[in-house]
């Protein structure tokens, strides 16, 4: 099975070695041929986001034909994933990019998906020795709706030991520009995540998304909390001491 992976600008610039090559190395021992469009850049989410629909389009035009030519697109990122899924809507009113975009879009997998609705596996292998507890984001669950596949495979990762983190709908604060133009709210947002990760007791905070890991692992780091941050690709990739 061939995938293209769609890395995202996060994963690109700040997690290349960990998150990146993690996801990679998953889908490759799942018997998947990997490959990366060079050409690959920012899905347009943030512009869409911020009602730039005409600039966010031309982003858009470019993504769908750099992966045109994908059997299936992968993505450590529920929320960027769910922007592909967005495409048909953007060209609605334009029927040759609105097929074209139809095509990325249902092609198009967050990682975790990937791995349980179309290679059907729910166990990759992992070992993990940790208490643990995971971060639901809001983009991956409630736009693209994934909620059970991240957990169908944490729960086949040997070594860990998971809590339910309390409140876990609640919003991270950082909803990409929200956590720019409403500064407070989101700093509180935060700080509210932090404390329902500490009644856990758990000393990994597991996500599927880098801008509420960034966001969140920021918030720790600040206040010193120990308490490590890793993106679910790193987890699946652990294979134990």
């Amino acid at each position: 099975m061939k995938v293209s992976l769609f890395l995202t600008c996060l994963a690109d610039v700040v997690y290349p070695a960990s998150v990146g090559q993690s996801t990679v190395e998953v889908l490759e021992r799942l018997g998947c041929e990997v490959d990366f469009p060079k050409k690959q850049t920012c899905c347009g989410q943030p512009a869409f986001n911020s009602g730039f629909h005409r600039e966010s389009k031309e982003v858009a035009q470019h993504m769908i034909r750099t992966f045109e030519h994908a059997e299936y697109v992968v993505s450590p990122s529920g929320s960027c994933v769910s922007m592909l899924k967005e495409y048909p809507h953007l060209f609605a009113d334009d029927p040759e990019w609105a097929d074209r975009a139809s095509q990325l879009a249902d092609k198009s997998y967050e990682l975790t998906q990937f791995i349980v609705e179309v290679l059907k596996v729910e166990d990759v292998g992992a070992e993990l020795e940790a208490n643990v507890t995971y971060h639901t984001s809001c983009h991956m669950t409630r736009l693209l709706g994934v909620r059970e596949a991240p957990m169908k495979l944490l729960a086949n990762v040997k070594g860990l030991k998971f809590t339910e983190l309390p409140n876990k709908q609640q919003c991270c604060g950082f909803g990409g520009t929200f956590s720019v133009k409403m500064v407070p709210i989101s700093e509180q947002m935060v700080n509210e995540k932090v404390e329902h990760i500490e009644e856990t007791n758990a000393d990994v905070l597991i996500g599927a998304d880098l801008g509420c890991l960034m966001n969140i692992g920021g918030r720790i780091e600040r206040q010193g909390k120990p308490v490590k941050v890793m993106h679910i690709a790193e987890v699946l990739n652990s294979q134990g001491s």
